[in-house]
């Protein structure tokens, strides 16, 4: 199963993390959602085979620890999502289908609610 290319209308962002938003449901460590919004990655399907952190020209991704998550106990998180050039390369190489890029998606939601108990 792929990221959903629409969560922005389909789920709710819960929190941020590390300057990007995080998209519910989390239920920590079972589910973590869909981590970014430009470059989006969905936490729940992301098997940590490095091939996004390996290709991106940019570094987009980088690894944060996910332990007790069924698929994988470390996730590429796009924390650096800003740096995107859009060449979709993340996108080709994710064996799962976990990343989604879109640029335009941040132009079609508004800005980031204020998480105040955000990591």
């Amino acid at each position: 199963m792929a990221i959903d290319p629409n969560f922005e209308e389909t789920r709710e962002r819960v929190a941020e993390h590390e300057g990007h938003d995080v998209w519910g449901p989390v239920e920590e460590p079972e589910e973590l959602g869909i981590h970014g919004t430009h470059v989006a990655v969905d936490f729940d399907i992301c098997l940590a085979d490095g091939a996004c952190l390996e290709d991106c020209p940019v570094d987009v991704f980088e690894w944060v620890d996910s332990p007790g998550h069924p698929e994988s106990e470390r996730k590429a998180d796009p924390n650096n999502e800003s740096a995107c050039i859009d060449c979709m390369l993340c996108v080709d190489v994710c064996p799962v289908d976990a990343i989604d890029v879109d640029p335009s998606r941040e132009n079609r939601i508004g800005p980031s609610p204020d998480f105040d108990d955000a990591d």
